[in-house]
């Protein structure tokens, strides 16, 4: 099949080390109650030190490294976090990721943050890890959505690269995808999925430049295999089939396989570790899951002497 175009993909740069940086000391904050560790004054001298290592209690893709680092570096400059392992790494129990090192103060104040903000990322990645093994031999790609934390989109999307997946869009902004909210919309105005398509193909070519016009995604969401043929020949980029099961599916390819070869399908819609394979195998290109974000355990890390 053809090269589709694809959305934005997420990896480590100096935009995502601004968002933690500008983020952490509210983080920090919040654990703090905008006050300060009454428990470590209390019982810590002063000129202590200490080094902990950051230890894996469960087996899982590890991811958040780097963001870790800053917020530790952000709850005191004196404090170092070391990574053992790099994100993306699957470890095994025990498996020591990190090292935390500086006033035992500081790496006691930080902790439950530094943890918190590993656990979270490290469990999206592990999920999305669980998902992408699933599909081992198939050809398709397993994408995250947007159903994410407030706030934290960029990290959990980060995270699901991490784990092997792939990111769909990252906001509105991100690529043109024509939902069942938008159809309803249009078909109270006589407008049915096709039209929106074609709608969508005029304003693209009308408001970007043509690099951009050529590179943004446009996408739409449908629910019935009798509205496939219509939209195949209105030629989005991608088709997302909502909710329908492996017959449906596997009819879906056939179909578009016939008519219109370059288009992408992707399936979405209670897409879980014990459903996804069965979804990849009915030929489709793309799955797209939220369970990642939405449902995926934590991975469980312990900062140990």
């Amino acid at each position: 099949m053809p090269p589709v175009p694809d959305y934005h993909q997420s990896v480590w740069d100096d935009t995502l080390a601004a968002h933690v940086t500008a983020r952490a000391g509210e983080w920090l904050a919040e654990d703090l109650g905008h006050e300060c560790d009454w428990t470590t004054l209390a019982t810590v001298p002063v000129e202590a030190e200490a080094r902990l290592n950051v230890v894996a209690r469960r087996a899982g893709v590890v991811a958040g490294l780097p963001a870790a680092a800053i917020v530790a570096h952000v709850a005191d400059p004196r404090l170092r976090l070391a990574a053992e392992v790099v994100d993306g790494t699957a470890v095994e129990v025990g498996r020591v990721v990190a090292t935390l090192a500086g006033p035992t103060r500081s790496v006691l104040t930080a902790e439950r943050t530094v943890l918190n903000l590993l656990g979270r990322m490290s469990g999206v990645a592990s999920g999305m890890a669980r998902l992408v093994a699933a599909v081992a031999g198939t050809h398709c790609r397993v994408y995250d959505t947007r159903k994410t934390i407030p706030g934290w989109r960029l990290l959990d999307k980060y995270a699901a690269r991490m784990g092997g997946g792939w990111n769909h869009r990252h906001g509105l902004d991100d690529a043109i995808l024509i939902k069942d909210n938008h159809r309803a919309a249009l078909a109270a105005r006589g407008i049915d999925a096709a039209g929106a398509v074609r709608r969508a193909r005029e304003f693209v070519t009308a408001t970007f430049p043509p690099t951009r016009a050529a590179s943004l995604v446009v996408e739409i969401e449908i629910d019935a295999l009798a509205d496939l043929a219509a939209v195949l020949e209105a030629g989005p980029d991608v088709i997302l089939l909502d909710n329908m099961g492996p017959a449906d599916l596997a009819a879906a390819v056939a179909t578009r396989d016939r008519l219109r070869p370059g288009i992408a399908l992707e399936a979405s819609g209670g897409i879980r570790p014990e459903t996804v394979a069965a979804v990849a195998r009915t030929g489709v290109d793309r799955v797209s899951s939220g369970w990642p974000t939405h449902d995926a355990p934590w991975l469980d890390l312990a900062l140990d002497w």
